[in-house]
């Protein structure tokens, strides 16, 4: 096996036309090849504003066969590309390609490689995972493709599809006829979609990472992007001429990823958001997507809206190296912590609770003082 190393943004289109096939031989082509976060345009995404955005390119026969994404630092301590963003990470190669974790590394300059949301189906990786977790989806076509994922939501949740149905005609009445736009392409919804994200950052106690430029600047980019393999879409609910909520995320032609979503804060006894996520699937349904991916995460309303679950992993792969160690006594530590509490009910829910308390003291204080945060942009 021969490997290359390349910067994302600067591969050859021939490299991404191979990387595209990739994604589309998998067996299954709305399985975690197909996923937008494991295209050529978002790593090329982060490689515009992450300065050691890097791909590996595994050739055979002289063919590009396999790709792998990576950040890495002067150290050679690597990461997932998007790291903290990415809800899918891993290599992406065609069919029957076997590959060696060492060498990869090896080839890399990387003596450890961090990942979160690593796809269950990377192998060479399985001694290197130190945890699995549920990612939950919805299958937009349901019952081997006979019915719609609505038709599945109504006989799984009645309740639920009945109290969504309740709440959107209220807010109807309320402000105005409602109106869903799939793809939206107004920037100007875009940065009010960032601002309320924000806000609820910072509402949650949750570190906003709009705050941070270079990820304001990266969504801004990918609502850009327009290719086969990887569309920033833009979706907005509205009451009259009001967006009450809207989504932003990548798609490719079989995979959604739901990655940004908020609401206006004012309307958040109409259910908003899954009002919104309601139609972005019905939409996407329509639009020849078959998976949506919600991410890794235990929240309440995906429960509710998944139709089955996958597997990602977190860990470290290592090469034998100080600096593999040092990171790993320092990482996994954090790691595990933040897991414990996550796993059980009886540590989330006060924490939860201290991190919304803490948001509101830090929003409040600033609101007094007169020094407001400025909106990233």
């Amino acid at each position: 096996m021969h490997i290359t190393i390349h910067r994302p943004e600067d591969l050859s289109t021939s490299l991404r036309g191979a990387w595209h096939r990739a994604m589309d031989e998998s067996p299954d082509h709305a399985n975690a090849n197909a996923n937008p976060f494991l295209a050529p345009e978002f790593a090329a995404g982060i490689g515009r504003y992450r300065g050691g955005a890097q791909v590996a390119v595994l050739h055979e026969g002289g063919e590009p066969v396999g790709f792998f994404p990576y950040e890495r630092n002067a150290l050679g301590v690597g990461r997932a590309i998007g790291l903290g963003l990415s809800d899918c990470q891993g290599l992406v190669s065609r069919p029957g390609i076997t590959w060696d974790i060492s060498e990869l590394l090896r080839a890399c300059g990387l003596s450890v490689f961090e990942f979160d949301h690593l796809v269950e189906e990377q192998k060479p990786f399985g001694r290197y995972v130190t945890g699995t977790f549920p990612s939950p989806v919805i299958d937009l076509k349901v019952g081997g493709g006979h019915g719609s994922y609505a038709e599945w939501l109504r006989g799984a949740y009645p309740g639920l599809a009945k109290t969504t149905l309740k709440k959107e005609r209220r807010l109807a009445r309320d402000l105005g006829e409602m109106r869903f736009v799939y793809d939206e392409r107004d920037p100007r919804v875009l940065h009010t979609l960032m601002r309320w994200k924000s806000a609820q950052y910072r509402r949650t106690g949750r570190m906003d990472r709009f705050a941070r430029p270079w990820i304001v600047d990266l969504v801004d980019h990918l609502f850009r992007v327009r290719e086969e393999h990887f569309t920033g879409v833009l979706s907005v609910l509205y009451a009259g001429d009001r967006p009450v909520a809207a989504h932003f995320g990548p798609t490719s032609r079989t995979v959604f990823a739901a990655w940004f979503t908020a609401y206006d804060p004012e309307l958040r006894y109409y259910s908003p958001g899954l009002i919104m996520h309601l139609r972005m699937a019905e939409a996407a349904g329509r639009d020849g997507v078959r998976l949506m991916d919600l991410g890794r995460g235990e929240k309440e309303w995906k429960d509710w809206l998944k139709t089955r679950e996958l597997r990602v992993g977190e860990g470290f792969a290592t090469r034998p190296h100080p600096v593999a160690a040092a990171h790993r006594l320092w990482r996994r530590p954090v790691r595990g912590l933040r897991n414990t509490v996550l796993a059980h009910p009886t540590l989330r829910d006060p924490a939860d609770r201290l991190l919304k308390t803490v948001g509101t003291l830090r929003t409040s204080g600033r609101v007094e003082s007169g020094r407001a945060r400025p909106h990233a942009r």
